[in-house]
């Protein structure tokens, strides 16, 4: 890379300001060319304030005509702006960060402003807006004012609080960014073959780059912000074509041969006859297992859908080969509600289960690895104490991980690793929108069960404010008087277990003390050690116990039919796919059920949630208003690694055409041209050797 590609060599960027942007990832021109801008100033997208309605989210822009720092409630200040556009007058609030915000908004300040509207009396509102600061009379910075005033189209840059400090706003941004357009234009050379943009009606990359920072018009605004994202789009799944190809072709698994007793004998046990869905998604694991390439497929599945009985067929389908099954799950509950299931079920088959938890004595754990090591236990359960050093296998041939997204990208690399090629088996109840889908599992296939099982009841979902309490309190006690059992749930109040557990344990001492003295309740956290938690988990299963008082341990895996209501206090702090999951505890039985969630104060995005929740049980209807909600990025934690977390432009929640578009022609190349060797395909090539191959490890786990 040539010298001149370092910032420093740009007017005015001295050494701190260097380094300030090197520490945001901007250390070359090909990183500033890359930041794209987060939105733009475009009279198409202004509104006045006259035509604000509530609801909507709006960019307004305008002059600050007043600014204070207010007491509030129990001493807590906010910082309240006017902002004046000539058609009416918006109020700007925020709660949080008022010094800041003090210091950075005075009166004269010309902002353009994001947010949805709310509306207090006859005035519009915002509460805690984007905003961008466009001139000030205060300010000797000149300003972006005039250029809005000229119809131009303004890119605005997001840009870190040390940059801004350091005199790197948006509008420096864009300076700096006409320096490097002069000295070292981007996009010289293609990153694709010619028949590619032809046949997908790309914008030339050079010219993209140029319309993306330096938009001439609305229309090549949009086809410049096409093609990156078609392109990055592209290239996560040419990463992904490219790892299918070499699991099928080549690297072989364990051969599973036939089915036999083990098959047959589960077939015969379970209680119930399988969906069309079960059925289906059977044959296509089948069909993997025989196949002698290394099965890498996810299983969505709603809340009770049965994945776990297609996990079990699965295993004795191992079985019947002579090969072991490692079922990993992410919680020490989880992992004990599945040992017991899954003994319940193949011990009279003849066959070993054996549970590995970190907090088993240690001469039970080592007796345990050793009857692994010889073969003599066939299914091992456990969660992370699966893939510590001392667990071996003699012959593993199937991984099963339960809710996989829960696990780091690392975490399931070491399990599979328990063997060459095992056969992977992964699950996960939620349901995942369908873009998401392709940009984090796109070199998985792809199973879905969308039906429920026969005899399974409706929930009633019902939202209602904290001060509701004691009827709910009375509900649960009839249904209780009518023999049937409930949950009482405990959100996380802050990131730590201590505050996790303090919520539940003092909720559930009002309740046992107070509430409910004549009933027989049960507590369950995430600190109590694996054999007092099954203890819990018996008695209320059997009857004994009639309430259970819990925290979101009891998200998946608790299976009790004769359980009918669920109470979730403080609702609102709960994400929406959490929400959905805790609510799956009930309606497993033949019984009507009720989900109750308490609230004590809203906001908007925690009335959208809410009302999504009373508005369908679907969850993948709830997937994708999580997905437009809090963005296709977040969905999956922080724990995963690669595409999702890479995109530079391009949006999972939204772009779904463009990706079905992008990945179509990845597979496509692929599958003609395997090596990327042909001369057409050297643009690609040299691309994706220079910036997508270092992600490929992580992308090979899935």
């Amino acid at each position: 890379m040539p010298e001149r590609s370092s910032l420093a060599s740009l007017k005015g960027m001295g050494p701190k300001k260097v380094a300030i942007l090197r520490e945001a990832g901007l250390g070359t021109f090909e990183d500033l060319f890359e930041l794209f801008p987060r939105r733009y100033l475009d009279r198409r997208w202004m509104t006045p304030v006259r035509q604000l309605r509530a609801g909507q989210s709006a960019t307004v822009v305008g002059t600050v005509t007043a600014a204070s720092v207010e007491s509030g409630q129990r001493g807590r200040s906010r910082f309240r702006a006017t902002l004046s556009d000539g058609s009416g007058q918006l109020e700007l609030t925020w709660f949080r960060g008022v010094r800041y915000f003090s210091r950075a908004i005075a009166v004269g300040d010309a902002l353009a402003v994001f947010g949805k509207v709310g509306y207090f009396g006859s005035r519009p509102q915002m509460q805690h807006p984007d905003f961008d600061r466009l001139g000030s009379e205060r300010r000797e910075e000149g300003s972006d004012f005039s250029l809005y005033n000229t119809g131009r189209i303004i890119p605005l840059y997001a840009t870190s609080e040390a940059m801004k400090q350091s005199g790197l706003g948006s509008r420096q941004l864009r300076a700096l960014m006409t320096q490097a357009f002069d000295v070292q234009p981007p996009g010289g050379a293609e990153n694709l073959s010619h028949e590619v943009i032809a046949s997908n009606d790309l914008m030339a990359l050079g010219e993209a780059y140029r319309e993306i920072h330096f938009p001439s018009s609305p229309e090549r605004l949009d086809r410049a912000v096409r093609r990156m994202k078609w392109t990055e789009l592209f290239y996560a799944q040419l990463l992904f074509a490219l790892r299918r190809h070499t699991a099928r072709h080549q690297r072989s698994a364990p051969l599973f041969t036939h089915s036999g007793e083990h098959t047959a004998g589960l077939y015969r046990a379970l209680p119930y006859e399988l969906t069309d869905d079960q059925k289906r998604v059977v044959r296509e694991i089948y069909r993997d297992l025989r196949s002698g390439s290394p099965m890498q497929r996810l299983v969505q599945g709603d809340v009770g859908s049965g994945k776990t009985a297609v996990a079990m067929l699965s295993m004795a389908l191992a079985a019947d080969n002579g090969l072991q099954s490692a079922f990993m799950a992410p919680t020490e509950i989880l992992a004990v509600q599945h040992w017991l299931s899954l003994r319940r079920f193949f011990e009279p088959l003849g066959l070993e289960v054996a549970l590995f938890s970190g907090k088993q004595p240690k001469r039970l754990r080592e007796e345990l690895q050793m009857r692994l090591r010889e073969g003599e236990v066939h299914l091992a359960v456990g969660t992370h104490a699966l893939i510590e050093d001392a667990v071996r296998y003699r012959r593993l041939g199937l991984v099963v991980i339960d809710e996989q997204h829960r696990f780091g990208v690392l975490q399931r690399k070491a399990l599979q690793e328990k063997a060459e090629n095992p056969h992977v088996l992964l699950m996960t109840a939620t349901p995942i929108p369908r873009t998401l889908t392709m940009g984090a599992f796109g070199d998985l296939d792809v199973s879905v069960i969308r039906q429920m099982p026969s005899g399974r009841s409706p929930v009633r979902t019902i939202v209602r404010p904290e001060s509701a309490v004691g009827k709910v309190h009375d509900f649960i006690r009839s249904e209780i008087a009518a023999g049937r059992q409930a949950y009482v749930v405990y959100p996380l109040v802050e990131e730590s277990e201590k505050s996790d557990l303090k919520a539940a344990v003092e909720g559930f001492e009002e309740l046992s003390g107070s509430v409910f003295p004549d009933l027989k309740l049960g507590l369950i956290h995430g600190q109590m050690n694996p054999e007092e938690k099954d203890s819990v988990m018996r008695r209320f299963r059997s009857g004994e116990l009639q309430l259970l008082v819990g925290t979101t341990v009891i998200e998946v895996g608790v299976d009790v039919p004769n359980a009918t209501v669920i109470l979730i206090e403080h609702a609102e702090r709960f994400g929406l796919a959490q929400l959905h999951q805790l609510r799956g505890r009930v309606g497993r039985g033949a019984h009507p059920s009720n989900c109750f969630l308490l609230y004590r104060k809203l906001t908007e995005e925690a009335r959208e949630r809410l009302r999504a929740m009373e508005g369908t049980t679907d969850g993948f209807v709830i997937s994708e208003t999580d997905a437009r909600i809090r963005g296709a990025g977040n969905l999956l934690g922080k724990e995963q690694s690669g595409t999702v977390s890479g995109l530079k432009i391009a949006d999972l929640s939204l772009d779904f055409d463009i990706m079905q578009s992008a990945r179509s022609a990845a597979f496509a190349l692929v599958e003609a041209d395997p090596g990327l060797q042909r001369p057409e395909n050297e643009p690609v090539r040299r691309w994706y050797r220079e910036r997508c191959l270092g992600r490929r490890t992580l992308a090979d786990i899935g």
